[in-house]
């Protein structure tokens, strides 16, 4: 009897699937025990257990998104320059130092966790639409979780991560992809989003979703259709507890806790970002502390506060996200008329989306393009800090902006670790949990922007 737990499906990467396949396939008396959160595969017959794997599905993105603190936003902010870690183990230290090995039993679990999500997605919109294909609005919603994970890989790992799939108890070996495919194919999937949608609330996030995606191609024009008809108001969220360690927001857990392993970055290296300003600006709140880091030397760290609590829900997507969309897309005009219309939006995002308002930026519009884009990224990792996008926009400013990779990823010492220095990865490697994939054997393609 092949079992399918509602929050823990046996679909993973290709590294993993094999061998959980081959344990799941194991039938004796001993193992046929009743348990309330697994049913089995025949089960999945109809509405209910459809239902039932769509929950899952949502619980695993949610985990690794932003409900264990290794996920995407901790995970992906350690490599850029958001998160600095303070943990005695190469699995976090590695990342933020820009020296990342395909070995790391970490990186394997973050790896797997997103494979599940996204395989998990896929098998519960086939069965969506075979058993409940009058539901087309939760079909979406699907089709966007699948869409974001890829989204994801492409903005985590190197150019070459390779998309398996289970049917049938069968496993799908999949062929590498580069950056192009992945990011071109979670545009198709948020375009099924878009077709089965029926509400705005999954309208409004599948458009931003492609969107997101259609940036990461430098389809700029395109990326500002797809959100044009967001509202700035509009926000999804995923929500965590403080019942269970598992339910628990990743991002306090990992940065806001006693002996926390990870804190908030602030200047990393000699380049990174100032977010913990003076006076508190306040799209990225946080205070100071006497608390200790995991490794017990890295004291007095600073705690963030925009995930002040176990159950602090995350944002997904946002309208904010829309109208800076849309603004970077109005920048690669690069007249001054452009800079102007940019310099504006900004503007008015700091007195329309914010509580109380802000004061506008300093000044007018900057003259030159390269300042402008100094600007609009300041003030994008601003506003979307510690929700997973800085990673992404760092290696876009190398792959679409030219900027040279020691001038946006944090360089020269490392603060927390005496006598180390910066390395110079700019994404996250296949791990080794992928070797399994026949297919897939040389690892990256490019491990470039």
């Amino acid at each position: 009897m092949r079992l399918l737990r509602t929050s823990r499906r046996l679909l993973a990467p290709a590294g993993t699937l094999a061998a959980a396949l081959a344990a799941a396939g194991c039938t004796t008396d001993t193992l046929e025990v009743s348990n309330p959160d697994v049913i089995t595969a025949n089960a999945v017959t109809n509405a209910a257990g459809a239902t039932a794997l769509r929950n899952g599905v949502l619980r695993d993105f949610t985990v690794v998104y932003s409900g264990t603190q290794d996920g995407f936003i901790v995970n992906t902010g350690n490599l850029a320059d958001e998160i600095t870690a303070t943990d005695t183990f190469f699995d976090r230290l590695l990342p933020n130092e820009r020296k990342i090995d395909p070995n790391l039993p970490n990186q394997d679990t973050y790896y797997t966790n997103l494979h599940r999500a996204r395989s998990g997605a896929a098998r519960a919109i086939r069965a969506w639409a075979q058993l409940k294909p009058t539901s087309r609005d939760s079909l979406a919603e699907l089709y966007s979780v699948r869409g974001f994970t890829e989204d994801f890989f492409g903005e985590t790992y190197c150019s070459g991560v390779p998309f398996s799939d289970e049917v049938d108890g069968a496993i799908v070996y999949g062929d590498p992809q580069t950056t192009t495919q992945i990011f071109t194919r979670a545009v198709a999937s948020f375009d099924s989003a878009l077709a089965a949608a029926t509400t705005d609330q999954n309208r409004h996030l599948a458009a931003i979703g492609k969107g997101r995606a259609l940036l990461n191609l430098g389809q700029f024009a395109q990326a500002a259709t797809a959100v044009a008809n967001v509202p700035l108001t509009y926000r999804y969220q995923l929500f965590h507890s403080a019942a269970t360690a598992g339910q628990n927001n990743g991002v306090w857990n990992g940065t806001a806790v006693p002996s926390a392993r990870y804190m908030p970055s602030n200047n990393e290296g000699t380049n990174g970002y100032n977010y913990l300003q003076t006076p508190v600006d306040p799209r990225m709140p946080w205070q100071a502390s006497t608390r200790v880091g995991f490794d017990g030397s890295t004291r007095n760290m600073p705690t963030q506060l925009k995930y002040p609590l176990q159950s602090s829900p995350s944002t997904l997507a946002d309208g904010i996200e829309a109208r800076l969309i849309t603004l970077e897309a109005r920048l690669q005009g690069g007249t001054q008329a452009d800079r102007d219309a940019v310099f504006a939006g900004l503007n008015t995002l700091r007195a329309t989306a914010i509580t109380p308002a802000m004061a506008a930026l300093e000044g007018s519009a900057p003259t030159t393009q390269a300042a402008a884009v100094d600007q609009f990224f300041r003030e994008r990792a601003a506003w979307l800090w510690l929700t997973g996008h800085r990673l992404g926009d760092m290696r876009r400013l190398i792959r679409q902006y030219q900027r040279p990779a020691n001038t946006v990823f944090p360089i020269g010492p490392v603060a927390t670790r005496a006598g180390s220095t910066y390395g110079t990865d700019v994404n996250f490697p296949i791990p080794f949990v992928e070797s399994n994939n026949p297919k897939a054997q040389g690892g990256c393609i490019d491990r470039n922007a």
